[in-house]
């Protein structure tokens, strides 16, 4: 068989359709990756791969035929992952669930679908931690507005949560990192790319943008929070463990501008 770079768009159909034409053409897969990520290699061939629905589909279920619902949820959760060499981990693993009639999604003797599992959980803990640690600044235009800047790509994965908490209010969350949001508008939630002002921040609330009676909420809230925190009782170890350091740029009441 040849040995192949694939190339494709970075989204998961675009992945599909890359384990598609590995099977179809019989190719070896030597790198599967996204736009921008390019290696050379002078023993492969580089193939620029096209999402094509039709092939991502019957991939999708292939794999769904052969996977509990909590078993596909870590493929997606391990691809939102975005790591280095994560296509490769989840070719290899797909390729060891299409080549047995067994069950492989908890074989974690199996070093690929133990990888995927690992790296699955992170990505859910980095869901669950965006969903308690968001918070939203009502703008000027009577929109809750928020930033986040986390490690996995998660914004798909939080979407539901936010409209079913928040089904009666406008609201965005956009990804700084990944330069993508969400946004719902009462009926439904979309995906958009807008150009945000630099100094918007993560928290706090700058009065340009910002509605004057969030700003004065923001400041009696952390008036609240230091006035609630006894010193003599902090255990900064334990507050971090609980909420990380890297989440406080989230927190008005970690801001210096609240």
């Amino acid at each position: 068989m040849s040995q192949v770079t694939l190339i494709y768009d970075g989204s998961f159909n675009g992945f599909l359709s890359c384990i598609f034409r590995i099977y179809e053409e019989k190719i070896q897969p030597v790198a599967i990756l996204p736009v921008g990520e390019e290696q050379q290699d002078i023993f492969s061939e580089r193939w620029e791969i096209t999402t094509n629905e039709s092939y991502s589909t019957r991939v999708l279920k292939g794999i769904q035929d052969r996977l509990s619902g909590n078993g596909f949820n870590k493929i997606k959760y391990a691809f939102l992952s975005e790591l280095p060499g994560v296509e490769m981990q989840l070719y290899k693993m797909l390729d060891y669930m299409f080549s047995t009639n067994n069950k492989v999604e908890g074989d974690y003797s199996n070093p690929h679908v133990l990888k995927i599992a690992q790296i699955a959980k992170k990505v859910g803990r980095e869901k669950h931690r965006m969903e308690a640690f968001v918070r939203f600044r009502l703008t000027r235009d009577r929109l809750y507005f928020a930033l986040i800047e986390p490690d996995f790509n998660v914004l798909p994965l939080i979407a539901p949560h936010f409209k079913s908490r928040y089904a009666d209010q406008k609201w965005m969350i956009y990804d700084q990192k990944r330069k993508f949001g969400i946004y719902y508008d009462l009926d439904k939630v979309d995906f958009i790319s807008i150009k945000l002002p630099e100094d918007i921040g993560f928290s706090g609330a700058n009065q340009k943008y910002f509605d004057i009676a969030e700003i004065h909420f923001q400041q009696l809230w952390k008036e609240y929070f230091i006035s609630t925190n006894i010193k003599s009782r902090a255990n900064k170890r334990l507050h971090e463990q609980h909420v990380p350091k890297r989440y406080w740029k989230y927190l008005s009441e970690k801001s210096p501008f609240a």
